[in-house]
This record gives C-alpha cells, structure tokens and sequence, in this order.
C-alpha cells in the first residue's frame, strides 16, 4: 500500500498543532516528580546525613559555633556534591529513556513520514504494519491482511484479523500488528486510549535490582548496623571515662561516621549511569543501566549473518531455470556496484522467473532482497504492471523453512499468485519429479558454495476468491531460483578476532542454508565453521544432548523463532551469559530470553527494539566490542572505587577506635570536622576519578568475569583489608613516634592527620591498577587525578600553614623533618602494593 493509491492526505501543521493545543500528546500522563524534592528526602534518610546533623547540633548546643558552622557547611557541600552526581545519573538516564521512544509512521500533508509515537495528535492517520506496536487508539480506515495480538488488553494470545469492514474495526494501542498493513485513523490518545485507561503503563512496574546492587545494599546496611553498635559502646566507653554526656556522644559519633561507607551507593549508581551516558555516545543505546553491569560478563554472541556480519547490501547475481536446467549469471563483476545483465540477453523465461520474484515480494520493499528484485523488474525491456494491480491478499513469511505468497489482481479479474522462499519450503508445495528436485537441489549447491543467499520461486494458477487457510496447501508450478550476493563487512573479521581474544564464543545463528553460511564463515575467518546444526534437528534433540550441542556448534542455520529460543535455553543451562542479535518480529522472544539482547537501530523492528537491552544505532556489529570492553572498564573500575573505600575506611576506623579501646595518652584524636573533612576529600576521588579512569591494555584479553552474586573474589577483598591495615600500621607507628618524641596532643593529630592524606592521595594512584606499575598508570590519560589530587593538596596545605585554619583543625606547626617522615611512612605503607603487582606481572597472573 502506498501513500499513491489511497485518497487519505492526513492532517496539516496548523491542523496538528490545534489537535495538540486542544488534546494534548500521545503520552501517558504521570504525576510529575519533583526530583530535586525527592533527591533531598531520600538524602535526609541516610545514616551518614543523620549522624552529621546530630553532630552538627551538639556543637551549637555546646556553643562551639565554630565547630558547628564549620559542619553546617560541610553538610551543604557534602549534600551538593551528591546531588550534584545524582544529577548527572538521572540526566544520563532521562536521554537515554528519550532515544528508546518507539517511533511510527504518519500520513500529513499526503506524506508517509516517522515521528516519535508521542507526537500522534487525535485526527492523525497512522500506518500499522507488521512487525511494530499500535501507537493509539484508532479506527481501520483501509487494510490488507491485517491482524493484531491483543493480548495486552484482552489476554487472548491469538491474533485477531480486523479490516475496515470489520465489525470490530478499532485497533487499541499497546497490542502488536501481526501481518499485513493497515491505515487508521487515530480516535483516542494518552491516557485516554483503553491502555492509559486501565494503568497498563510499563513505568508503572518496578525495576527488579541486581545481584550487585543487591550485594553492595546488604554491604552498606551490615555496616551500618556495625558503626550503631561501634556507637553505642564508644559512647559509653567515653561516658564511663568522662561522665560527660554530649562530649562523649560527640566522640562516638566520630568513629560511626568512620565506618559508614555511604559513598559505594553514590559510586555504584554514577558508574552504570554515566557508563550508559558514554555508550550512547558511541552508537549504542542503553535502555537499562543495569545492563552495564552484566555487558563485561559475556561469553557467548549468538549473531545473525545478514545485516550483521553482512553488509545487508543484496546483489542478484544469479538465477537458475528449473526449465531447460539453465543456470545463468547476472555477468556482475562488482556487486556492490550493481551492474545488471544487457536487458536484451534476458530469454522470456527469465524475465518470468525475475518477474514473479518481484511479484512475490511487498508491494512497498523494505528487505534488502526485495529491493533487489524491484530493480531488476524496473530494468527489464518489458511494460511495468504493478501500477495495474493490487495486492488483495498476502501469506506472511512462515513456515519450517519459511515462505511467502502474494496475490496481486488486477481490475479485469486477472490474478498473479507467486510465492518465494527457502527452496526446501516451494518444493514441498510443488509438483516435481525425482530428477527435477535433484536438479534444483544441485543448482542451490552451486549457488551456496559461492556464499550466495538461495530462494526458490514459484507460481499458481487460481481463479477463486476463496484462498486456502494456508500458503502451503497450494500446489505451486516451480520456476526456478534467485540468488543474492551480500558482501562481509569490511570490519567484521577484526571484530572476531577480538570477541575470540576476549574469551567470548561467537555463534551464527540464522535462516539461511548451511553451506551459503559456512561459505561466508570461511571468508571472514569465523572458527570451526564445519560444525553446523539445522533447526529441524536442533528441535528433535533431548534437553541433555542440546546442552552438549550448543558449546561444540558454532553455525545454526534454518532457524525459526521456537528453535532460537532453545539455543539461548540451553546455552543459559550450561551457565553461559548470552548476547544475542537480533532485528525481527521473531527475534523477540529469544532476544528477551537473552541476558543482552542487542537490537538494530535501523533495519530493526519495533518489536525487536522493544526486547532487547542494547540497540546499536548505526547496525553496526563492530560497536558491541567497544560495548562489552566499555561494560569490563566500569565494571573493573568500579572494583577499584570500592577497593579504595575499603582499604582507606580501615585506618579511619582504627586510628579512632584503638587509642580509645586501650586507653593511650591521646584517646579521641580526630573529631567530627576532621571525618567530615576526610569524607569531601574521599567522595570525589572514588566517583569521579575512578569513573574517569580509561581501560586497562590487558582487559580485553582476559576471560569473561563470572556472572555471581559475589563482587570480590577472597583474594581480592583480602589485598584490601591488608592495604588498609598496613596504612593503619603506618599511622599507628607515627602515634607512638610522637608520644615517643613527646609531642603535644595537637601536634600528634598534625602527623597522623598529614600521613592519612599522604596515604590517601598515594592509594589513589596506587589503586589505578592492580596489575600495572605506578609507573604505567601515571600515563593514564586522566585530567581529573592531577585535578583531585592538586585540590587536596591545596586544601591540606591551607589548613596547615594558614593560622585560622590551623587552629580550627586544633593541628601545630609543622617541621620539615616531621614532614618528610610523614610522607615516608605513607609512602611505604601503601607502595608495598607494587612488589605485589610486580609478582602477578612476572606470574602471568591477572
């Protein structure tokens, strides 16, 4: 159907903006957030904003207002900097929700264009068609072979055919057209339509959280309950010692703020946020962050071959005549090119044969082959028909191998019923002797062997209205064969090569032949391309021999939707995390079956978009290696983050907890304002330079992680704790140092204070890589670690040199000698860490 042969002229621009002004958008209205207000109510709730006020409020109540303003501002700057991030999560979000919008098609101004479904205005004429969610309301105003899924609204799993003589001629938004094409006026939208009515809105469901998610929430919780108990006993540890009430509640308040890890949430979320910010800036959208997290655990891409190892870019370059056994080339030396064969050297019977090809595809051609097809009828020396006809009635693609049949009448009675398909699918409809099979089955060796993709072509002669149920139960005269070249891309074995290095299985599953696919295999370097499996076989299989099928098979071909949704099954069964491709009506199932299911952004369907958690815009197959190395850097670089946390944490803790517990000279040596302090210098360098941090040179030559509910291995969570502990070491050394020396309460709190910054700023650079040297590292191209880091150091040196500061922080002037030993110590208790890498580097070990 085309805009050409309907009157319909659809709605102008003054038209649609008065239906927009008077009706609104084609959007389910919600109440509306107010984020900001939510962001602060939820911040209010934490632990960590609790304990701050709390300590904020006894110094007022005591009238230390120095103290208490001081921490008056560090709550408001403290509370910026995690709105601030939170922002930045929520606006990645909100574009990438923004690109994920469905788009449909409109006629205005006697034009078919696209537009996002929320532009629909009531009075618009939309055109449904296969394969693509109903956007409105509305009323068939025109239809061919039209059907729809309604399950959404009515939980009937059947389609439904409707047309415009119908007695139920409305369409309902939400449910899926199932064949055909139809034209509809729109008559309800938004929250008016039968799904706004009864609250069907996906926003409506709550997103399950993760494993991790899961994990680093119980983490934050534990050790939460941890610092109330810690609390509770340094309270009245102090209480018991002092018999002063809000100075001893002050105290305790100091270590449980030193234990509360409140920044690993804040981390969590503006890594997956901003990591699916930075995927969609590379081509590829994000449709829910938590898809990040699971990107760099993939070991098995099951990948469709046409439009995604090729470049979809079809060629007709050969045709086969089952009469006369004639195998003929379209003399193309450059497909890509398309340069057709002399119309004159084409016999009738070709011209038949390409003719019913074309009379056997879409009307309006979108397939890549169909498109091919209409050309070479348009440069055929013969008089153009298909303004003359009509379709009147159509057999989608289906079957086991698939075909397709089309019935085109013109306004003298007379009918063209051709139909094309798998070759295997048109002789079982057809009437063919034993040597004429063999014939065609050699013909499609011929073909395959040359990476071409093989259809068969038939035709039948019938003179009733009365059209079987069933494509099938015709009896088809068999023409011949058509096949089409589509060229690998140009990129395609590189992006092998680094799916195989990564440790990541690539299978093709398609529903094309075996051989045509081997063919193409062995032209891009695929592995193993030898071991094959149909999806006639694939369903015959037991649960037990399928598993063992699908880890040693690398090519299934012939496959249709039930036999797709197997593979992901079993290769799910065998405990392997699946990515899948996928740009059609009958991807969907196994798309949503798969752990990552990967939609095209332009030659896919809505449904298929709809499915799955990746779309690449530009259909580019190439971008998922830069997707899974993007998904191993943040899942890798939020490791270091927490790592840091960790191993800063400890110290913090026990420089508090110790002295008190066994009762030395200086009990309480930091207060609140030095935590708090501790805590802006913490917060940035954890979100933002580990967020910033690029990729390792090893991390896309490592296995695939595995897919647990646990984050750290033993290992890793006990590098951490000794990297903390041994910076406790360090502190602990220069506490003893100065009560040695006898130095005054306030200038021990100098040294240990200046070493834990030391420490810090030395495990920032430390902690880039448990792999690589410090030395490696510090090419790291990473503006914001010298920004951090010289902000740190600016602030540090203020508080020590400027007198008000100084005073304030209750520190002494320091020495130089003191000074250097200082950063020696830091030095030392945190570089041990490079012996470390040094042995893993000269072990192999990752």
């Amino acid at each position: 159907m085309t805009i050409a042969n309907h009157s319909i002229s659809g709605l102008n621009k003054i038209e649609v903006e008065k239906s927009r002004i008077k009706n609104g958008s084609n959007s389910i209205e919600h109440q509306k957030k107010n984020n900001i207000l939510s962001s602060i109510i939820d911040m209010v709730k934490e632990p960590m904003f609790l304990l701050l006020i709390t300590a904020t409020s006894i110094y007022f109540f005591t009238s230390e207002f120095s103290n208490g303003i001081f921490m008056a501002v560090a709550i408001i700057l403290v509370s910026t900097i995690s709105l601030y991030q939170e922002s930045k999560s929520r606006n990645a979000i909100e574009a990438l929700h923004k690109l994920t919008q469905p788009k449909s098609k409109v006629i205005r101004e006697n034009e078919l264009i696209e537009i996002p479904s929320e532009e629909i205005v009531l009075g618009d004429y939309i055109q449904c068609e296969e394969g693509t969610f109903i956007p409105a309301d509305g009323v068939i105003i025109q239809s061919n072979d039209f059907s729809v899924n309604e399950s959404i609204i009515t939980g009937e799993s059947l389609a439904v055919f409707k047309s415009e003589k119908s007695e139920n001629c409305q369409v309902f938004q939400g449910t899926i057209v199932n064949t055909g094409l139809a034209i509809c006026k729109v008559t309800a939208i938004a929250s008016q339509t039968q799904l706004g009515k009864i609250g069907k809105s996906l926003e409506d469901i709550v997103e399950e959280k993760t494993p991790l998610q899961l994990q680093i929430s119980n983490f934050v919780t534990k050790m939460s309950l941890l610092g109330l108990i810690v609390f509770i006993i340094v309270w009245g540890i102090n209480f018991y010692n002092s018999k002063l009430l809000l100075d001893s509640l002050l105290k305790a308040l100091t270590l449980a703020m030193s234990i509360i890890p409140e920044e690993i949430p804040v981390a969590f979320t503006t890594f997956m946020a901003l990591g699916a910010w930075r995927l969609m800036k590379m081509g590829i959208i994000v449709k829910q962050t938590k898809t990040v997290e699971t990107l760099g655990s993939a070991t098995v891409i099951c990948t469709d071959k046409t439009g995604t190892i090729t470049e979809n870019k079809m060629s007709l370059a050969q045709w086969y005549l089952l009469e006369g056994d004639l195998l003929s080339d379209n003399y193309n030396a450059d497909f890509n090119t398309n340069v057709n064969r002399k119309k004159s050297q084409l016999t009738s019977k070709e011209q038949e044969l390409l003719s019913l090809s074309m009379w056997s595809s879409e009307p309006i051609p979108f397939d890549a082959m169909e498109i091919a097809l209409h050309e070479a009828y348009t440069n055929m020396e013969i008089i153009d028909e298909r303004p003359n006809f009509q379709m009147v009635h159509e057999y989608p693609l289906s079957g086991t191998p698939p075909m397709m049949t089309h019935i085109f009448e013109n306004k003298k009675g007379e009918k063209i019923i051709a139909a094309k398909g798998a070759p295997e699918a048109l002789i079982a409809c057809s009437a063919l002797s034993e040597k004429q099979i063999n014939q065609i089955s050699a013909a499609v060796q011929s073909m395959a062997e040359k990476g071409y993709r093989v259809l068969g072509v038939g035709v039948v002669n019938y003179s009733g209205s009365n059209y079987p149920k069933t494509q099938q139960e015709f009896s088809f005269d068999f023409k011949g064969l058509v096949a089409f070249y589509d060229p690998p891309k140009a990129n395609i074995k590189e992006v092998f090569e680094t799916f195989y290095k990564a440790g990541i299985q690539v299978k093709i599953v398609t529903g094309d032949n075996a051989l045509t696919t081997a063919t193409i295999a062995n032209q891009i370097g695929f592995k193993n391309p030898e071991k094959t499996l149909n999806g006639d076989e694939l369903m015959t299989m037991d649960d037990a021999t399928l598993r063992e099928k699908v880890m040693e098979t690398n090519i299934f071909t012939r496959m249709f939707p039930e036999a797709k949704l197997k593979i992901i099954k079993a290769l799910k069964e065998n405990s392997q995390i699946v990515a899948m491709t996928g740009d059609g009506v009958n991807d969907g199932p196994a798309l949503k079956s798969a752990h990552i299911g990967i939609a095209m952004g332009k030659k896919g369907t809505e449904i298929a978009k709809q499915a799955a958690n990746l779309i690449l815009i530009d259909d580019d197959f190439g971008k998922m290696t830069d997707a899974i190395a993007m998904g191993r850097k943040i899942y890798i670089n939020l490791k270091k983050a927490i790592r840091y946390i960790i191993s800063i944490h400890i110290p913090i803790i026990l420089i508090v907890f110790i002295p008190l517990v066994l009762g030395w000279i200086y009990p309480n040596i930091f207060s609140p304002v030095h935590i708090i302090f501790l805590e802006i210098i913490m917060g940035p360098t954890c979100s933002i330079i580990y967020e910033n941090e690029p990729m390792e040179n090893n991390l896309m030559l490592q296995k695939p992680r595995p897919f647990t509910k646990t984050f750290f291995n033993l290992k890793e969570i006990t590098i951490s704790i000794i990297q903390g502990l041994i910076i406790t070491l360090g502190l602990l050394f220069m506490y003893q140092y100065c009560v040695k020396w006898e130095y005054t309460e306030n200038a021990t709190r100098t040294y240990i204070f200046l070493t834990l910054i030391a420490s810090n700023i030395f495990l920032t650079l430390a902690n880039r890589s448990f792999y690589y040297s410090v030395l490696t590292t510090m090419k790291y191209k990473n503006n914001l670690v010298v920004m951090i880091i010289g902000l740190t150091l600016l602030i540090t040196l203020s508080i020590l040199f400027i007198p008000v500061f100084r005073a304030f922080f209750m520190f002494d002037n320091i020495k130089l000698l003191q000074t250097g030993l200082c950063i020696s110590v830091a030095f030392i208790s945190v570089f041990w860490i490079e012996i470390y890498k040094l042995y893993k580097r000269n072990k192999g070990i990752e």
